[in-house]
């Protein structure tokens, strides 16, 4: 049988000598990733290859390069200067969070986003220093404006007075493109997540999704049938959520929490869909959206937001930085996650403060925790936002 292409994760720097890694550990990179040593390997493996490798007690997971897509924002806007100037500041997200009440801004805390690359050009991120790596194939900018949008609710500079960054004294953040106009690849997340933790960022900031259909039209482009490509690629959809599970396992052991939007499949009242990966992966934070209620004082589940996440933040009528120093309104769990990431961060920052170091359990902890129904409407499923928005530390 011909081979496939796949990504292989070993532990302790076992993997066989004669896969082409996608991920180079140099000797001081080695020591740095100690205890616990794991590199990202890819390969073209026939299906016996596959089944020995299983069998080796190093390999951490083995799946088939699956495509990744960016989780589109369900409605996009460009502003012009009178739609800013009539905005209030801080944005209703920002407030949402309680970040304005906060004493913390998120100080000696580092961020990465992995996404479709910032413009390191916009005044939002001035004063920032961004530390960035291209894992695409294609131009280093970004040329679609997701990932700048993501970066700026995380910690970006106010713009012209108005307030829509939640932890706005993030000096330093790391920013890896993963995805193009081409979308990108499972192998290509696993390679940025290895990066960003070996760079010692405190936090990973994800919204992109598995394109579970694409990998399908994948296998029947290559002259399968649609049952057995459907199968096939569930199989690998599958070994696809245990290799992000098994990443954020590894980011848990060097005390980096992953955040990843829940996706936006859902058309609710019609249907629900269930979180995808890499949020599907355990102990990834899975993040689903909120909007305002038809009453305009309560929040409610946005209608296209998955379910079973873990916690909830604003993902509709976001606004963001936008390339070209511009500002743009999305709406999406994208748009959700960043709020998540940048509350994390100034949890992140309180722990460094009152405890002098960033440890997972305690950080993770705090983050779920601070989830509220309070401002939700009655009646809400749990499953649909988890513990419910969540909260900056105020104390």
């Amino acid at each position: 049988m011909a081979a496939s292409k796949f990504v292989v994760m070993t532990r302790r720097n076992l993997v066989t000598p004669t896969l082409e890694y996608g991920w180079s550990v140099s000797s001081t990179e080695r020591s740095r990733l100690r205890p616990v040593s794991v590199e990202i390997a890819k390969a073209d493996l026939t299906a016996k290859e596959v089944s020995e490798l299983r069998r080796d007690p190093s390999v951490a997971a083995i799946a088939p390069i699956m495509p990744i897509k960016l989780i589109a924002p369900t409605e996009s806007v460009v502003l012009g200067d009178a739609e800013i100037a009539a905005l209030s500041s801080p944005t209703w997200g920002v407030k949402a969070v309680r970040a304005p009440e906060s004493g913390y801004d998120g100080t000696g805390v580092t961020v990465a986003v992995l996404d479709t690359g910032i413009d390191a050009e916009h005044p939002a991120f001035n004063g920032v220093e961004l530390l960035q790596r291209n894992f695409t194939s294609e131009v280093d900018h970004d040329d679609i404006g997701h990932g700048t949008h993501c970066a700026g609710t995380i910690f970006g500079q106010d713009i012209n007075g108005l307030r829509f960054g939640i932890a706005r004294k993030i000096k330093k953040a790391l920013i890896g493109k993963v995805l193009g106009k081409n979308g990108g690849s499972s192998a290509t997340i696993a390679d940025a997540v290895g990066w960003a933790i070996g760079e010692n960022a405190h936090i990973i900031s994800m919204s992109l999704g598995i394109d579970f259909p694409g990998y399908v039209k994948y296998l029947i482009d290559c002259g399968l049938k649609a049952e057995p490509a459907t199968s096939i690629a569930l199989e690998g959809y599958r070994a696809n959520i245990n290799l992000f599970s098994q990443l954020a396992g590894y980011a848990r052991e060097r005390n980096v929490l992953i955040i990843a939007a829940a996706g936006n499949e859902s058309r609710r009242p019609e249907y629900e869909i269930a979180v995808a990966p890499p949020a599907a992966g355990t102990e990834v934070v899975s993040v689903g959206a909120l909007g305002q209620a038809d009453d305009g004082e309560k929040l409610d589940v946005a209608v296209f937001s998955n379910t079973q996440v873990d916690i909830a933040a604003p993902g509709r009528g976001i606004v963001s930085a936008w390339p070209g120093g511009k500002l743009a309104s999305l709406e999406g769990t994208s748009m959700a996650t960043p709020h998540v990431a940048g509350v994390a961060a100034l949890w992140a920052q309180r722990e460094i403060e009152k405890h002098g170091r960033v440890e997972y359990l305690p950080l993770l902890a705090r983050l779920i925790a601070s989830g509220t129904t309070a401002p939700l409407v009655q009646g809400i499923k749990e499953d649909n936002v988890g513990t419910g928005i969540v909260q900056s530390p105020l104390t």
